[in-house]
């Protein structure tokens, strides 16, 4: 079990449906505190409503970070980023996931399924879990980025 605990959201449209089960499997053989918002199952389903419920529980603070997962990842973090004190980024790749990160502390990491493999996924969401924030320069950019979201530009 890890020494602080953290909760994660996770959701999915129809195309995630199978990945996302995947992962859920993984973080929770991890010691991760998993929500899952849905899909159930691979009918026909709106990404947007998906990533509405993440994004909801990570501007209201109930969860840490979130995870989600649809046929390319764009349409979720999209959606996602409607939300105040949503970070959210498509990391198809290591990189990708680690320097959103480090440098832009995403709190949203979105995938998408017809581009990664169970096994990368995996890698992908554990390096995004164990990267820190580096703060320094970066954390004056997220300020901006916070005062763009309070005038009602995010």
């Amino acid at each position: 079990m890890r020494e602080v605990e953290l909760h994660i959201v996770i959701g999915s449209d129809h195309a995630g449906f199978q990945l996302k089960r995947a992962l859920i499997e993984h973080l929770v053989e991890k010691g991760y505190d998993v929500n899952d918002v849905g899909t159930a199952d691979e009918e026909p389903v709106d990404y947007p409503d998906f990533a509405a419920k993440v994004g909801q529980l990570i501007e209201q603070g109930a969860q840490d970070k979130g995870i989600l997962i649809c046929g390319t990842g764009l349409g979720v973090a999209i959606c996602a980023n409607k939300f105040m004190g949503v970070r959210a980024v498509t990391a198809n790749d290591p990189e990708l996931a680690r320097l959103s990160r480090e440098h832009n502390d995403a709190n949203v990491l979105a995938l998408g399924a017809r581009f990664v493999e169970p096994q990368a996924a995996r890698e992908i969401v554990d390096i995004w879990l164990a990267t820190v924030f580096e703060g320094g320069r970066h954390q004056h950019r997220l300020d901006k980025i916070s005062t763009l979201e309070r005038e009602g530009r995010g």
